[in-house]
């Protein structure tokens, strides 16, 4: 039996585009910095977003990894929401690889950080405490049902962090999700911020690959903090050209993502047992609650009919809608997800 897999963007699979660059690519040895396509999509991703310089990596978690290695000393601090993706879901890598400790924040709904807290968290360098080095920010929030964090709330934290000598990194994984969702062009959205990254195996759909951006001085360090990790690469021009074919083919797609989210959020509200407010969905991540708390049993019973979603925490479930899900294969989730709730909660008779 197909699965309509909703685990995740990250499950998509490239498309015949994709399939034909990567089998022409031209390639050279990116470890000596002589691959043509690796240098073009580089070149290509700094200009699209107003940056000096872009190195390609070949994982998200790499990417916010080696940026925070290359703001932070031993001993620095970084300030993280407490629902971050670089906090939870990166095995603690820069206290692990880099004596970094993480400072957490609480994270609104909407993904963001109070100023106000942020300012009074941020330590100046003394003789006692730690010195905060970086701020990190996410946008889209994944762990905030994918919502979008505005250029405006940006400048503002950028403000904050300059005024005390610390640098802003934003964890843009899904940064295009933000860009079509608001219709500005994604330069916009990480116009102040000192450093980013995103994903193009998310809903760009490539199999492979991040990419960080930052200054010149930023991603030189950030090179030698990726080879360090194990992240340099030779002729790696066949997965920079899926990147390529991404940027010019599966950007504006994305729109159609957010749509199927929303029309799965929408019919998931109205079925009983399943607490979820549609409204807070705006890009292509639907999270909600199940009344009975029960959510791995709930993902059990609609795997075994052919639907997968992903347990993130609690009672919660998540569902995510990429290339490759369309509506009909919403509909036929919900009509599953129906099914099963209805045989868990049985209408009483009168």
């Amino acid at each position: 039996m197909s699965q309509i897999d909703l685990r995740s963007d990250t499950v998509t699979h490239p498309t015949p585009a994709m399939r034909q660059a990567m089998a022409n690519a031209e390639v050279g040895d990116d470890g000596w910095g002589d691959d043509p396509t690796v240098n073009r999509l580089q070149e290509v991703v700094a200009e699209m977003l107003g940056k000096e310089a872009a190195l390609f990596v070949p994982s998200g978690t790499m990417a916010n990894l080696a940026s925070v290695l290359s703001h932070c000393q031993r001993g620095d601090e970084i300030i993280v929401g407490d629902q971050s993706h670089v906090y939870l879901y990166e095995y603690s890598g820069a206290s692990a690889f880099g004596g970094v400790a993480y400072r957490q924040l609480p994270n609104a709904e909407d993904g963001t950080l109070d100023p106000d807290m942020v300012e009074s968290a941020i330590r100046p360098l003394s003789s006692r405490f730690p010195n905060t080095a970086l701020v990190c920010l996410e946008n889209t929030h994944n762990r905030c049902s994918g919502v979008v964090i505005t250029p405006e709330y940006t400048d503002k934290i950028v403000g904050i962090a300059h005024k005390w000598d610390a640098a802003v990194h934003l964890d843009g994984a899904r940064m295009f999700n933000a860009a079509v969702s608001l219709g500005i062009p994604p330069r916009e959205l990480v116009r102040s911020v000192d450093s980013l990254m995103f994903c193009f195996s998310k809903g760009l759909g490539c199999p492979v690959g991040s990419i960080i951006c930052g200054t010149k001085d930023f991603v030189q360090r950030a090179r030698r903090v990726r080879n360090s990790l194990g992240g340099g690469m030779r002729q790696v021009g066949v997965l920079a050209a899926a990147a390529l074919v991404a940027l010019e083919e599966m950007v504006e797609r994305l729109a159609g993502d957010h749509h199927n989210a929303r029309r799965l959020a929408e019919g998931l509200s109205r079925i009983p047992g399943i607490i979820l407010d549609p409204a807070r969905v705006q890009t292509n991540i639907v999270m909600f609650e199940m009344a009975d708390g029960d959510a791995l049993g709930f993902l059990r019973r609609i795997e075994e009919r052919g639907v997968q979603g992903h347990h993130p925490y609690g009672p919660k479930v998540r569902m995510v809608t990429h290339y490759g899900i369309d509506e009909a294969d919403i509909d036929a989730a919900l009509d599953v997800v129906e099914l099963v709730m209805r045989e868990q909660y049985p209408a009483k008779k009168s």
